[in-house]
């Protein structure tokens, strides 16, 4: 398979790899969470770290991602210098920022940026899950190419072209451009079939004519486009009850099998007209049927369906009841909904994860509200804003559809939409260096947290950690108890009571094998050998010796 090539990517090919593990802190006076349930999340900081901080909570359960990354126009003034580590490319990224029209590289510096995002947001991705990336022009070459490489071109599922303006501009040289691209991947071949909810104005051509018990249907063609020769055995006669005609077509097989025409015959589903006496029969088709099969979803997106940006611009003034944005062509809630719909599929669910790295305006956060609030669904978001307005414009634009605005026009945002979120931000690297230090030590759960996902890959949700019992028991699976000897506090990793000991260990051996598993204990040291260790089950892993030992 063809790759793309450009100036960084040795430097940041395996960058994702090493990004230190920052945990969530919640501000609990920017969240809007009366019930104090961490459920919807709003987080500032780095997009880089704070992918990092959700891969032990959320790895592999994120079913829709929409992001809207910098479309590199050469007009955007964008800094994304990352902490590569590598002297050379902090070096180049220092020397070739801001990103500009005149800057040669400013592609590779594009890409650069995009390449370990796109490596987390792949890993948070469900197996049947679906990412949306908002592209133009500019960069839409390449991050196909990118994505082919990441998530690989055989998850390719369609470049959506969305009409985002309804006008021509006349100021411009060469074309007007009206649409925008939406680059779609899947995780996997799991996604192998997408149907979405039927269109309410597709409903209107149902009717039932003859009062069927089924509810309203529409009718289509029986007769193949194939000729009898074509299809030989899908000729065959057909009687019409009403008259009792034998009814053969003069030059065209059937659309079914025998087999499956009597089985509709069996059904009444066979239509012969309000008097009985069409030419040939046509197949009932029932809207309950239909709805729950659905639709498949196309790759245009025009704006009576999906808004336009000046639409998001009016909804987002709504909100703020201001004309004075700093926000340039937001995108609309409609937009951002058909594409959760189309993650979705026809599932009634409505459970999804759904999350935005590049949040801006807060837009995704509006339209799944919004979608909650429509069908009751459950659905939840994660939004991640590095600028300074992720609480004066992202977080605030929620709170205020969440509580409502009452000199709004539209009538369900004047009354809210209802729902929360937790408002966070990044905590220190979780870094050895930092832990032997002393400073910034992390918290018991955070610890946990990172032990248990970066050495055993368990993805799990941090308030669910805690220490259990007085031998430092924090998780237990089907086949392993997890202990962790630890307190944030140098003077206890420095004593005695931070080291495995032997009648630690005894304790730990009989509680684990009474429950048939093995033990995996952390500890800052230990006086027993591992052979011995091994013998009673367990396996013991060192937290940063130099912690006891300074």
């Amino acid at each position: 398979m063809p790759t793309l090539e450009f100036n960084g990517k040795h430097h940041i090919y395996t960058h994702h790899l090493t990004v230190p593990y920052r945990p969530l802190e919640t501000d609990k006076n920017r969240s809007c969470n009366p019930t104090g349930e961490d459920d919807n999340l709003i987080i500032h900081g780095d997009n880089l770290h704070a992918l990092k901080a959700l891969l032990p909570r959320y790895t592999n359960r994120i079913k829709c991602i929409y992001i809207d990354p910098p479309y590199n126009t050469g007009n955007e003034g964008w800094v994304y210098n990352d902490n590569v580590n590598s002297p050379l490319i902090k070096q180049w990224f220092t020397e070739n920022a801001p990103v500009d029209n005149e800057d040669l590289e400013r592609h590779d510096k594009w890409l650069c940026m995009m390449w370990p995002r796109l490596h987390f947001l792949k890993e948070l991705l469900a197996d049947d899950g679906v990412i949306f990336i908002s592209i133009d022009d500019n960069e839409v070459h390449h991050l196909r190419m990118l994505m082919d490489e990441i998530l690989g071109a055989e998850n390719f599922l369609a470049d959506i072209i969305w009409q985002h303006r309804y006008g021509r501009s006349n100021n411009a040289k060469l074309f007007s451009n009206q649409r925008e691209h939406i680059i779609a991947y899947r995780k996997s071949d799991t996604v192998s079939h997408i149907r979405v909810k039927r269109d309410k104005k597709l409903n209107e051509t149902y009717s039932n004519p003859d009062d069927d018990p089924r509810g309203s249907w529409v009718s289509s063609s029986y007769v193949n486009p194939a000729v009898k020769e074509q299809r030989p055995n899908l000729v065959y006669s057909v009687v019409n009850p009403h008259t009792g005609e034998s009814v053969n077509h003069p030059t065209h097989a059937w659309k079914y099998s025998q087999s499956t025409h009597e089985e509709h015959v069996r059904e009444n589903r066979l239509w012969w007209g309000i008097d009985g006496k069409l030419r040939y029969p046509r197949l009932k088709n029932f809207l309950s049927e239909s709805e729950k099969k659905g639709i498949v979803p196309i790759d245009l997106m025009l704006a009576d369906i999906a808004g336009t940006t000046d639409e998001g611009t009016k909804q987002l003034q709504s909100v703020f009841q201001s004309t004075a944005l700093e926000f340039n062509n937001p995108k609309p809630t409609r937009l951002i909904a058909n594409l959760i719909e189309i993650a979705e599929g026809a599932s009634t669910k409505n459970d999804t994860i759904i999350l935005d790295s590049f949040a801006g305006s807060g837009t995704t956060a509006h339209a799944v509200l919004a979608l909650n609030k429509e069908d009751g669904g459950n659905r939840k978001f994660i939004l991640i804003e590095c600028e300074d307005y992720a609480d004066t414009t992202t977080a605030e634009r929620v709170r205020r559809v969440i509580n409502g605005v009452p000199e709004a026009s539209d009538e369900a945002l004047r009354e809210g939409l209802g729902g929360s979120f937790t408002y966070c931000t990044l905590g220190e690297p979780i870094e050895i260096e930092t832990m032997l230090t002393g400073k910034k030590l992390p918290t018991y759960t955070a610890l946990a947290t990172n032990l248990l996902f970066t050495s055993a890959g368990v993805s799990v949700e941090e308030d669910t950690l805690d220490q259990k019992n007085d031998d430092g028991l924090f998780y237990t699976d089907d086949k392993n108890d997890y202990y962790l000897i630890y307190k944030p506090d140098l003077a206890f990793l420095r004593s005695n009571k931070a080291i495995l000991n032997l009648e630690h260990a005894k304790r730990i051996r009989d509680s684990s094998q009474n429950n048939g598993k093995k033990a995996i204990v952390y500890a800052a040291g230990n006086y027993i050998g591992q052979r011995e260790l091994t013998k009673m089950g367990i396996a013991f892993c060192q937290l940063p010796y130099s912690i006891h030992e300074r």
